[in-house]
C-alpha cells in the first residue's frame, strides 16, 4: 500500500526523490529511480517518536530558531532550480537567444509564455497579500480560486488549450 507515504507537495519529499532519481549518463535524462522505504521509514518515526514523546521535543526545543530559519531557507531555495513556473520568472529575464531551451521554448510564443508568467506572479503576489492581511482566513478560497482562473484563460482564448497543457504541466 505504499507505506510510509511521501507527499510530493513537500520539499524534504521532492529532494528526497530527487536524490535517488537514476540519470542517463549520455542525455542526462531520468531514466527511472532507487525504490527504497529506510529513509522514509526512518523520517517518519522520528516524527512520530516527537510527537508521542517529550525528550524528543525537548531536544528539538535547544536548535536556535535562526538556524531552523537557515535550513528551510536552503531547503526552499534549493528546491527552485528545475520548478517550471520559476525557469518561466527566471527567462523574463533572460535574452532567449542565450537561455537554455525549455519544453515550451519552440511551442509557445513568447508573449504567451509571459503573460501567463505574469498572471502566476499575481496570483502567487495576491495568496501572500490575503495571507498577511487582516482577511487572512480566506487564503484557501484564494488557492481555491485557482483553477476557475485556469479554466477562464482557456475558455476566454487568453491562453489557448493546447499552450495551457505546456505551460501548466507541473
Amino acid at each position: 500500500i505504499g507505506f510510509p507515504w511521501l507527499v510530493a507537495a513537500t520539499v524534504r519529499s521532492i529532494s528526497h526523490v530527487r536524490a535517488l532519481t537514476k540519470y542517463d549518463s549520455k542525455t542526462g535524462e531520468a531514466v527511472g529511480s532507487i525504490e527504497q522505504r529506510v529513509t522514509g521509514t526512518a523520517i517518519h518515526t522520528l516524527i512520530g517518536c516527537c510527537v508521542l514523546f517529550s525528550k524528543p521535543r525537548k531536544l528539538l526545543t535547544q536548535v536556535p530558531l535562526p538556524v531552523l530559519m537557515g535550513l528551510f531557507m536552503y531547503l526552499g531555495t534549493s528546491a527552485l532550480p528545475g520548478n517550471e513556473m520559476w525557469e518561466r520568472i527566471l527567462g523574463l529575464f533572460k535574452d532567449s537567444k542565450v537561455a537554455p531551451p525549455q519544453p515550451w521554448t519552440n511551442k509557445v510564443p513568447k508573449n504567451i509564455v509571459r503573460l501567463f508568467t505574469v498572471i502566476q506572479v499575481a496570483c502567487l503576489g495576491a495568496m501572500f497579500w490575503v495571507k498577511e492581511s487582516p482577511i487572512g482566513v480566506l487564503f484557501p478560497v484564494v488557492i481555491a480560486m485557482l483553477a476557475p482562473l485556469k479554466i477562464a484563460l482557456e475558455k476566454t482564448g487568453v491562453v489557448k488549450k493546447e499552450y495551457m497543457d505546456i505551460l501548466d504541466t507541473e
